[in-house]
């Protein structure tokens, strides 16, 4: 059995190894095993998931290997994967689950797991999980009778979270009186994420909130915004706030329908939280995929910054090690570490909300603290993942497009550690500078490795 664990979890295509009901099954009953770390007399896992199909063949044979460990389970049904973390801890399960392959099509499907605290289980115990089953081991360990599990599902997770959410919002700010239009992207924050802005009482109208079991992420959500953009222009809307399917990320457009990336919402919340003393270290955690522009702009407001691998586990655990409380992705992963352990879609876009409404300002005059360098990502789809570094066509490609940009941009090519991907990025002076240079690099890519 190659490695089960990737950067985010177990994921696949389902139904397809290592997705199976079989896996998934083994993968409860070893999670059960190895996070066993609550005193309390009777061990829980509390399993939550979003909205695809394939969510109840994998929700059944997790439940199935728990409680064959003498476990029980909590069931929380669809539920954003930080409303999952966030009930870990509260509840004071032994573990969290999430069924979600995020913003991946809804074929895809994946296992997250979060321990009792509420953070992504640590490597050493991912680790522990792989052994038990590729060594079989895992199939030696069968209490019996009184000792199986049981599973119960939790009516009220939905409302527990909902007032988590609303209790990040600040006290003396309110959202009377404003515009906005949700794209919950079909996935699981669709219960949830209405009421959380109609009850602090903005004026809310919904989009691609009807899921289906197919329609997580089609054409919508995060990643694509265009419908979005469309009914913001239509309703005169102060901001348009689009989830991925499992609700952890979060892509904004402004009032005149421009999309706001996760680095304008770090440069803007990150003004907030220094102006009301609350920026620890006076330092944001970005990853290296953040624009040019971020960087001047935090330099400009005389915020520091240390660069993080790219991956929100990643930028956790240098926020932790540095003592920072925000830090995030470009791609929409912001995590307010004063607030939760993981980053957590709308509780983003309930931060940025506030900062509209601490500085009085339109979403689009917000957005001007930071300009984007003209950048280009390309994603090309690759069989194999060698290192980049060994083959020698990529190193030449890369120090020659590396010659021409001089200090006026950079590349950065990495793999995905999610998708059989390989990303290109590149940034520049120009828009035709920077395009020209990445499409020339994909094709490198392409012939060396697709």
């Amino acid at each position: 059995m190659g490695r089960l664990f990737g950067t985010d979890g177990v994921r696949g295509v389902a139904n397809i190894p290592p997705m199976t009901a079989e896996m998934a099954l083994e993968i409860g009953r070893a999670t059960a095993h190895v996070c066993k770390h609550h005193p309390a007399k009777r061990h829980q896992v509390l399993i939550g998931k979003d909205t695809r199909v394939s969510g109840y063949m994998i929700e059944t044979a997790l439940t199935a290997g728990i409680c064959s460990m003498g476990v029980d389970v909590l069931l929380v049904g669809p539920m954003p994967t930080p409303g999952v973390a966030f009930l870990t801890r509260s509840m004071r399960a032994d573990a969290g689950m999430v069924i979600s392959a995020s913003h991946n099509p809804y074929q895809d499907n994946g296992i997250k797991i979060f321990s009792r605290d509420g953070y992504k289980l640590p490597d050493a115990e991912e680790n522990q999980i792989e052994d038990l089953i590729a060594t079989g081991r895992i199939k030696d360990i069968r209490p019996t009778a009184h000792d199986i599990g049981k599973a119960k599902r939790i009516d009220d997770a939905n409302g527990r979270y909902i007032v988590f959410c609303k209790d990040t919002f600040p006290e003396d700010l309110s959202l009377e009186g404003m515009k906005i239009v949700l794209d919950c992207a079909n996935g699981a924050t669709y219960k949830v994420a209405p009421d959380i802005f109609s009850e602090l009482g903005a004026e809310v109208t919904t989009i691609h909130c009807e899921p289906d079991g197919v329609n997580i992420n089609e054409r919508c959500g995060s990643q694509h915004t265009q419908d979005l953009i469309v009914r913001v222009r239509e309703l005169s809307a102060d901001a348009g706030l689009a989830f991925d399917g499992d609700g952890d990320r979060l892509i904004a457009v402004d009032e005149q329908g421009r999309e706001i990336t996760g680095d304008h919402v770090m440069v803007i919340c990150g003004k907030m939280y220094k102006d009301r003393g609350r920026l620890a270290k006076n330092l944001i955690i970005p990853t290296v995929m953040s624009n040019f522009g971020f960087l001047a702009a935090l330099k400009a407001q005389g915020i520091q910054h240390a660069a993080a691998k790219v991956g929100d586990r990643y930028v956790l655990e240098l926020m932790k090690e540095k003592g920072a409380v925000l830090g995030g992705e470009a791609s929409g992963h912001v995590i307010f570490l004063d607030h939760h352990t993981t980053g957590d879609g709308i509780l983003t876009a309930l931060q940025l909300l506030a900062a509209m409404r601490l500085y009085g300002q339109p979403l689009s005059e917000l957005a001007g603290l930071m300009k984007l360098a003209p950048q280009k990502i390309i994603n090309v789809d690759v069989k194999n993942k060698p290192p980049l570094e060994e083959i020698q066509e990529m190193r030449q490609a890369v120090e020659a497009a590396e010659r021409e940009l001089r200090d006026g941009g950079r590349v950065l090519i990495r793999y995905s550690g999610t998708q059989s991907m390989c990303r290109v990025m590149v940034e520049g002076p120009t828009v035709e500078m920077t395009e020209r240079l990445a499409q020339s690099l994909a094709d490198t890519v392409r012939k060396c490795v697709g």
